[in-house]
């Protein structure tokens, strides 16, 4: 929350903090990665995000960012947060009418935007001076930076219309440990069982559970996940697609193959292609 003396709130957060769960708030956040990757969850969204990364996620968009870590490992510095009360700068057009133009921006936002091209590059480095200023000078960076935003049209927007889950702190908590599991064993067996147990549900509970709260099944979740560790490594990497094939828990290539063309619409091979242009 902002002080009485402040609008919103400019910090530079390190990884993994207490709070860097399957969360909501009722601010909207502007994100951005500075030095590290792993897998982007924003509403009902899951992807890949990679260093330089922006992203704006609107009020109560359940969203997280996860590197995973081995036990004890921090990586400072990993992420600049700003947080803003969109009810506020609504209310501010009554009298400033020039705020107005930020509506649909806002609205946008309801669904978790990620930028690209010159807004990303100067979306971020706006960002980064915001916290070097303070006052008003502070307030009107942040203005330049949603003006950006609002006028650019270099993002995609994230998650699917109208999806807003209903999370506490009890199913938060459930969440970000499956979501820790999962991210840890891509490469193994995962059976629905055995992440029912680690929620304390039966099957069933836990997949109404699971679907009601991140607007997925299982079994796509799972696919979405390891599809997108899969365009990282076809990305990033030398490795034969045979073998990042098993990396990412598929005993098999067709199957994989399958998987991948469902969710990127393309074979690996073509992905690596162009990922590589």
């Amino acid at each position: 929350m902002p002080l009485p003396s402040e609008s919103f709130v400019w910090r530079c957060d390190d990884y993994p903090l207490s709070w860097t769960v399957w969360n909501t708030h009722k601010e909207c956040e502007i994100h951005l990665i500075r030095n590290a990757e792993g897998t982007c969850y924003v509403g009902d969204h899951i992807g890949y995000f990679s260093p330089g990364d922006l992203f704006l996620v609107g009020a109560e968009l359940p969203h997280n960012w996860m590197t995973p870590l081995p036990e004890g490992q921090v990586i400072l510095n990993r992420d600049v947060v700003l947080q803003f009360d969109e009810d506020r700068l609504k209310s501010a057009s009554s009298a400033i009418p020039e705020m107005a133009q930020l509506d649909r921006l806002l609205m946008l936002a309801r669904r978790g935007m990620v930028f690209h091209g010159a807004a990303r590059s100067g979306g971020a480095a706006m960002l980064e001076g915001v916290g070097q200023c303070s006052g008003l000078q502070r307030f009107a960076k942040l203005l330049e930076l949603l003006h950006l935003l609002a006028r650019t049209k270099e993002y995609t927007l994230l998650s699917s219309a109208g999806f807003s889950p209903k999370l506490d702190d009890r199913s938060s908590g459930i969440l970000a440990e499956v979501f820790r599991y999962l991210s840890g064993n891509l490469g193994q067996e995962l059976r629905l069982s055995v992440v029912a147990d680690l929620a304390g549900m039966t099957e069933s509970s836990f997949s109404r559970f699971f679907k009601d709260k991140t607007g997925n099944t299982f079994t796509r979740h799972l696919t979405a996940l390891r599809t997108g560790k899969a365009c990282e490594l076809l990305a990033r990497t030398n490795l034969p697609i045979t073998e990042i094939c098993g990396e990412v828990g598929y005993e098999n290539l067709s199957n994989f193959n399958r998987a991948f063309r469902e969710v990127r619409g393309m074979t690996p091979s073509q992905y690596r292609k162009l990922a590589r242009a």
